[in-house]
């Protein structure tokens, strides 16, 4: 199960951060001034003591275990352990169908891309004289891309054989697909199908003639990108392939967001382990302090630099 790297940092970051509250916590009980300080409360039910600082660390670990410890009504830590459950199984099935989707569409386009296609359409392919379409003019230049090898993006053209000593190399771009004419269809050349393969074919013009279908069903659709119009260059089987790539992305971030909705339901877990017996004991004492101080500024003429309310209970 891959999990997003940037949502799995945050959520080590806020772990951390309630792991230093829960250190500090316990040792602020030690406090002997007259004012309640709220996170060091603790609260004698019957014989047991309950520290806020152990509560948390449970909930952080296991969702719905601090309030256990508190002895909150079941509703709640069953709230927030069905909620983990839920999270863990969606991770869980949408990556699985992610993956399969993936395989799905790479599979498809090892069917109906090759590298013959693209060097016989892209060398070989449809007239694309300027013509006038639904009032707008088409120039050679709108469809520049896919008459040449080079471009923004190219392939990984793996060699073996008696093609690694002419060529000195095994791997070579799909820049000098010239440089390999003689050898197009060779069994000593086969491509690299990594994830920008995968990726390149779907996303840029330049790659469209390796399509099986190019060479009689390519079209063209605009494209509003902001200050002007752009021309997207397609086939059947190019927006099929896109389709379900869309789809099998759509499955990952459905698990990105249960990858948050996860690390989020510890966080609250936690808090609210600590919160909720420091609101009940707050509550039955009913005692609060508020003080309002300015704030020194020796960097503003007037020395103020704003505001400060303190509340304390």
């Amino acid at each position: 199960m891959v999990m997003n790297q940037g949502h799995t940092s945050g959520f080590y970051s806020i772990f951390k951060l309630s792991l230093a509250l829960a250190t500090i916590l316990p040792l602020q009980g030690q406090d002997t001034t007259s004012v309640l300080d709220t996170t060091s409360v603790v609260i004698k039910n019957d014989t047991a003591i309950v520290y806020p600082g152990k509560a948390l660390i449970m909930s952080l670990v296991l969702p719905g275990r601090g309030q256990l410890y508190n002895k909150e009504p079941l509703w709640k830590p069953g709230l927030f352990a069905g909620i983990e459950l839920g999270s863990v199984l969606s991770i869980y099935y949408a990556n699985k169908k992610a993956d399969e989707l993936r395989r799905e569409y790479q599979e498809f386009a090892d069917e109906n891309w090759n590298l013959y296609n693209w060097w016989s359409f892209t060398k070989n392919g449809p007239n694309t004289d300027a013509q006038w379409v639904n009032d707008r003019h088409y120039a050679e230049e709108d469809f520049k891309a896919m008459r040449d090898f080079s471009g923004t993006h190219h392939l990984t053209i793996h060699l073996s054989g008696d093609l690694v000593n002419i060529f000195n190399t095994e791997l070579i771009s799909s820049d000098s697909l010239d440089m390999l004419s003689n050898y197009i269809g060779s069994d000593d050349i086969s491509l690299v199908r990594d994830r920008h393969f995968y990726e390149n074919i779907g996303k840029y013009d330049q790659f469209v003639g390796g399509w099986s279908d190019a060479a009689s069903d390519w079209y063209w659709e605009e494209k509003d990108v902001g200050d002007s119009i752009e021309i997207v260059i397609k086939t059947p089987k190019k927006q099929d392939f896109l389709d379900q790539r869309y789809t099998a992305n759509q499955w990952l971030s459905f698990a990105k967001y249960s990858v948050t909705a996860l690390m989020f339901n510890h966080v609250i877990s936690g808090l609210d382990a600590v919160w909720s017996p420091q609101r009940k004991t707050l509550r039955e004492k009913d005692e609060t302090e508020t003080e309002v101080s300015l704030i020194f500024n020796p960097y503003n003429t007037s020395g103020i630099g704003g505001i400060s309310l303190s509340l304390y209970f």
